[in-house]
């Protein structure tokens, strides 16, 4: 951990005459300090970190919520529909037929059925759909921006967590049939999402009330109350199987609409987060596997390139439609390149469904997730730059080290 704190932050520095974002710097970090370069963090240290990592989630999900205001999702609620149903509709049919296009390149492909593949390219389809609420808030958590383009941003990618997990849930239903014999289209997985989805909502209302009264009753411990939301909370989430990402989200939307006294709890999860995110990214960096994508980056690049495309093509759609401000018709596509912890625990469940097929699909989701994850923070810091709306830095290492412990 030592290592990730004090290089990361170093090289982030380093790094900040060229404007970069900083998690690019602690991935990078991490890859070079990985099982694949220098070995300087193996597979059974990197397992040691995963509580940071379920703490870093869980800051990230409040973060996120802290910054939703429900008369601005009333007031967006056409833009955010129509955003979601084109970015799901456009860039599932493009990237799911890009696949289709590519299977002779991909060896797994080669002795399924027209059926078969057609189901494996819808799920590829969806994937390619998902965003990154990781980076997207951590891009904001340093650059502090506030306007239109990241309110915007910020709004859709939170919403489109909870179309993606809907979507891909119905489609594993669909296809599940024609890539595991003997089995049929059941509407349990359907009601096991509902559920899920249903309860997460329901402890994240829940906590954020709780937390407001804490807040209104003059509580002032708020680094030991993120210690045992990130920890305690996350077990009990995981526990009786809801989303953490959603449920987190949920309590921090309801503190901001339900406390008028929420902003120095703000102020402690950004700061909090300032040092999470060093140790979050540079463990996603050093999980990268450098060996697969130098043998797979032809094919993850075209998948990237195709990604962006649809990404565009669906937003402009969207953007045209719903009527949106000069901005986000300029830049909306920019904040929806990155990928992260979303889709790898997407793909992850894919080996759990279909173990003859999940772990090679798997594998190339981690290389071309790779490339998005790279360029994608890159590309959003660029468009807040770009647009004027960041503002201060994110904060430095003397910023991190007043946190009180």
């Amino acid at each position: 951990m030592g290592y990730l704190l004090y290089a990361g932050t170093l090289a982030a520095n380093l790094l900040q005459p060229l404007r970069l974002p900083h998690l690019t710097a602690y991935m990078l970090v991490g890859i070079v300090g990985g099982p694949d370069l220098l070995r300087l963090m193996d597979v059974r240290t990197l397992a040691t970190l995963e509580p940071i990592s379920s703490l870093a989630i869980s800051l990230i999900a409040l973060a996120g919520g802290l910054e939703l205001e429900f008369g601005e999702l009333r007031r967006s609620i056409a833009s955010l529909f129509w955003t979601n149903f084109f970015n799901t509709t456009v860039v599932t049919i493009l990237a799911g037929g890009a696949f289709f296009y590519l299977a002779n390149y991909l060896p797994f492909a080669h002795e399924m059925t027209p059926l078969a593949l057609g189901s494996v390219a819808l799920i590829w389809g969806v994937l390619a759909s998902s965003r990154s609420p990781s980076a997207t808030l951590a891009v904001l958590a340093q650059t502090r921006a506030r306007g239109t383009l990241s309110r915007w941003t910020l709004q859709f990618v939170m919403s489109s967590d909870i179309v993606v997990v809907v979507t891909m849930t119905l489609v594993l239903a669909i296809a599940r049939p024609y890539l595991v014999e003997g089995s049929e289209f059941s509407w349990t997985r359907l009601t096991v999402m509902a559920h899920e989805i249903l309860g997460s909502v329901s402890l994240g209302v829940t906590l954020g009330l709780v937390l407001a009264a804490y807040l209104r009753l003059g509580g002032k411990q708020f680094l030991l109350l993120l210690l045992i939301l990130g920890f305690v909370a996350t077990d009990l989430l995981a526990y009786v199987q809801f989303d953490t990402l959603l449920a987190f989200l949920v309590a921090g939307a309801t503190v901001r609409n339900f406390c008028r006294d929420s902003e120095a709890f703000r102020e402690t999860v950004v700061k909090t987060s300032g040092v999470v995110f060093v140790v979050f990214f540079g463990v996603a960096g050093a999980h990268l596997d450098i060996s697969l994508l130098r043998k797979a980056w032809g094919v993850a690049l075209a998948f990237f390139v195709v990604r962006v495309i649809a990404s565009i093509i669906a937003m402009r759609l969207a953007n045209r439609v719903a009527n949106e401000p000069p901005t986000i018709k300029r830049w909306s596509w920019a904040p929806l390149v990155s990928q992260a912890g979303l889709t790898l625990a997407l793909a992850a469940s894919l080996t759990r469904e279909f173990p003859a097929l999940g772990q090679s699909l798997r594998s190339l989701v981690i290389a071309t997730v790779a490339m998005n994850e790279i360029i994608g923070p890159i590309l959003f810091k660029f468009a807040l730059d770009r647009s004027g709306e960041t503002r201060e830095k994110f904060p430095s290492r003397s910023d991190e080290s007043e946190v009180p412990a």
